[in-house]
């Protein structure tokens, strides 16, 4: 059975694509690094000093570009339910973090440290049918608010995907309410045609 149009497109803009392309040469391990360099670039999100937590981590490139930015003694956590090759100086738990046993493993890794800023590049596996994909996205969206909201540290960042549409202004506001500076940024790496943009909030009241 052949590849569907749409499937084979992809596949054809994916090894055409420049970002694809740089992440190979760079040694990066996905081609998601580069929106959250451009992000980086703009607006000082990842300082030495800090302590991180990323959400839907795997294949962990955004863990690999931040964890250059930090100081050795930092920390940084990476849970996904899907496996992840280790990364030198990440953390990484494998498991689902609604779940009390892997909050208790990240706390333990903590050890008390505080935790600064909390991103989420999660995407839910999109089927093309806007009336599902959008509410998987929101509900991402949800679960990475109630974990920043779980052991963000005062005056922490959050940085979360998701796609406009609907539920999308409900949940700006949400953040709103939790943060006390909110912006909304499309990085160049993301793709034109999708209607992909991440919310950056600072300031964790």
């Amino acid at each position: 059975m052949g590849r569907s149009k749409s499937s084979s497109r992809w596949m054809q803009e994916h090894f055409e694509d420049e970002y694809v392309k740089l992440a190979q040469v760079q040694g990066y391990r996905s081609r998601a690094v580069f929106k959250l360099k451009e992000i980086q670039d703009k607006d000082q999100l990842i300082k030495p000093g800090m302590n991180i937590v990323d959400l839907g981590a795997a294949p962990g490139g955004w863990s690999q570009f931040a964890r250059q930015l930090l100081g050795s003694k930092n920390k940084l956590v990476a849970l996904d339910i899907l496996p992840m090759n280790a990364l030198e100086g990440v953390d990484f738990i494998q498991g689902d973090f609604r779940e009390e046993m892997v909050l208790e493993q990240l706390f333990a890794v903590l050890q008390g440290a505080p935790v600064n800023l909390v991103m989420s590049d999660m995407a839910p596996n999109m089927s093309g049918n806007k009336g599902v994909d959008l509410p998987r996205a929101i509900y991402l969206g949800e679960l990475a608010l109630d974990a920043a909201k779980t052991f963000l540290s005062k005056d922490g960042s959050f940085l979360v995907k998701l796609f406009h549409g609907e539920g999308f202004e409900a949940f700006h506001n949400e953040v709103e309410r939790y943060f006390s500076k909110v912006v909304i940024r499309k990085p160049k790496a993301s793709r034109s045609r999708s209607n992909e943009v991440y919310i950056l909030a600072k300031g964790f009241k």
